[in-house]
């Protein structure tokens, strides 16, 4: 298989952008006790992130609009790689936060451009593959970068690991300038047409399906430590093993999800999300072992981020007018959905529900997003049975 330069240089790009939004749930400890401040305070670095990527996602994306996509995509790597080493360099906790915030606003405009720049660089047939592809770089962060940046953190320190991230920048912003062909600049965009392309109804039920779906896999994500040592009491290694395993869960899903997804858009939708449901409603159940944690935790990774790649093309092919400012805002319709799983779990958890509850809420929500989907494909074919005789 002839290996695709563009698509190589992207996943680079998103393996640097993983381990930076994920790595402090690892160090979070050690981020504390250095700056005299408690864990849940620290806490809100992961929270300032999450709203840094809502926000930067649809700013930076038509901010970049005419820029030829290559020097666009170097440029958010810049940001990425200042923020980085601003936050090695903090002081304090708030010069820490908005360090993070900087970093942030690159990661939506970056997946954004970056899933019309992988589309663009192969067939059309093949345009979910690449997708995916990028994304891949993702999930690989979840199971080497990320790791390997909380050892780095706990043995010579938290700043030394985002100092070292931002080389992952700087390796990235080469990537890009030696394998994206330079490109032309276009036209600023139409704020206010590309706007008006999300406000379509269609569009919005595609960004609240990624919501949805996104906040079903947060849901027991969130909180996957505690539940796992609630079930068969499981060990911190356990649980890291866990955590692996569902890493390579995400790689399998996310490579899935893009080749069924070249083939048939809506069935891989149906077909993941009544996955996640299955096994969601499955995993309380499963995990009173250690042998049933394993399979559920691989399959659930497999359902979950095998949504990744065809909620992506979606948003992409019904905005088609704003294919760049709907993949970002759509990063940040996932980001959205990280926080709502988050909270839904959180909530169940402070009515005592238990956390066999958790992960009957994430089936709850992903079977909300089964339903847009088929709703979705109803209005559709309405709409096309009433255009059908206009065509005569």
């Amino acid at each position: 298989m002839k290996l695709n330069f563009p698509l190589l240089a992207l996943a680079i790009g998103a393996f640097a952008i993983g381990t930076t939004e994920f790595s402090p749930m690892g160090l979070l400890p050690n981020i504390a006790s250095d700056l005299q401040i408690s864990i849940p305070t620290a806490g809100m670095l992961i929270t300032g992130y999450a709203l840094g990527v809502m926000l930067g996602a649809p700013i930076m994306t038509l901010w970049l609009g005419h820029v030829p996509r290559r020097k666009a995509l170097i440029l958010l790597m810049t940001l990425f790689t200042v923020g980085n080493i601003l936050a090695a360099l903090a002081p304090n906790y708030w010069s820490l936060m908005a360090a993070r915030l900087i970093t942030s606003l690159n990661h939506g405009a970056f997946f954004g451009i970056g899933s019309v720049v992988a589309a663009s660089v192969v067939p059309v047939h093949k345009q979910a593959s690449a997708v995916a592809a990028m994304f891949m770089g993702l999930t690989i962060a979840n199971i080497g970068g990320v790791p390997l940046a909380t050892w780095l953190g706990q043995t010579i320190g938290w700043r030394m690991a985002f100092l070292s991230i931002s080389g992952l920048g700087l390796l990235t912003m080469i990537s890009l300038y030696q394998a994206l062909p330079q490109g032309q600049s276009g036209q600023r965009p139409n704020i206010r047409a590309e706007l008006k392309v999300l406000t379509r109804f269609p569009v919005l039920m595609a960004l609240l399906t990624t919501v949805l779906g996104s906040g079903a896999m947060f849901s027991l994500y969130t909180y996957i430590a505690p539940s796992l040592h609630r079930f068969n009491d499981a060990t911190p290694s356990f649980v890291t093993l866990m955590l692996v395993l569902i890493g390579i869960g995400f790689s399998i899903g996310n490579h899935l999800g893009g080749r069924l997804a070249d083939r048939a858009l809506n069935a891989t939708l149906i077909g993941f999300l009544s996955m996640v449901i299955v096994m969601m409603l499955l995993f309380p159940w499963l995990a009173q072992t250690q042998l049933g944690a394993a399979i559920a935790v691989i399959l659930w990774g497999i359902a979950t981020f095998g949504l990744v790649p065809p909620v992506q093309m979606r948003v992409m092919k019904i905005a088609h007018e704003a294919p760049g400012l709907a993949s970002s805002i759509n990063v940040g319709a996932f980001n959205l959905g990280n926080a709502l799983g988050a909270a839904a779990g959180g909530w169940v958890l402070s009515q005592q529900l238990g956390y066999a509850a958790v992960s009957y809420t994430g089936a709850a929500l992903a079977g909300l997003g089964l339903l847009l989907v088929l709703l979705q494909m109803r209005v559709a074919q309405t709409a096309h049975s009433h255009a059908k005789p206009c065509t005569d």
